[in-house]
């Protein structure tokens, strides 16, 4: 079982965070909200109240074999502010551990120079600030211990493609199956 740690701040993306943990629990995962804020209450984008597990000062940061970051405004500007994340960000790259980041917040890891030489996608206009980044349009991608999605229209893309990396594909194909996910066109 991985350890995953879903971070939010005031103005995160809520269907972005919870869709992706959803996926993550249903497949078995231990998965933790963390605020950064310093108080387990969070309003989110839209204005939809959250609350995590635990702050981030109650929590070891090197234990997670994730560290997930939701998308939404002035979620990323918030997610990218602490500087706490911000450290355990970059401790989780020279590590080679996993980082995930949907939406807007891929500009948090390329501002921080983690996407240098690899492909990563972002919600449409954050491309200037995937520095370094070969910037695809592809729904979710994973280089390396980066996985980077676009934005809500892939958030269970994105729990899909972490469980695949943290359990393996076919236990993630069975959780796709359960919940019904057949991304039939219209």
């Amino acid at each position: 079982m991985g350890k995953v740690y879903a971070f939010l701040a005031d103005g995160s993306e809520e269907v972005e965070l919870l869709a992706v943990v959803d996926v993550l629990l249903r497949g078995g995962q231990d998965v933790k909200l963390v605020s950064v804020t310093g108080k387990k209450n969070v309003i989110g984008s839209h204005g939809i109240k959250l609350q995590a597990d635990v702050l981030m000062e109650q929590i070891n940061l090197k234990d997670a074999d994730v560290l997930f970051l939701p998308g939404g405004m002035p979620g990323t500007r918030n997610l990218g502010a602490s500087q706490e994340l911000v450290y355990a960000l970059n401790e989780a790259n020279q590590d080679n551990r996993r980082i995930a980041a949907i939406c807007a917040a891929p500009s948090i890891l390329g501002r921080l120079g983690m996407l240098e030489g690899k492909k990563a996608t972002c919600f449409p206009g954050f491309e200037e600030e995937l520095k370094g980044a070969d910037v695809v349009r592809q729904g979710v991608v994973t280089d390396g211990n980066i996985t980077t999605a676009r934005g809500l229209g892939y958030a269970l893309d994105m729990g899909i493609e972490l469980l695949a990396l943290l359990v393996d594909k076919n236990h993630a194909r069975k959780i796709k199956e359960a919940i019904q996910y057949d991304q039939n066109p219209m």
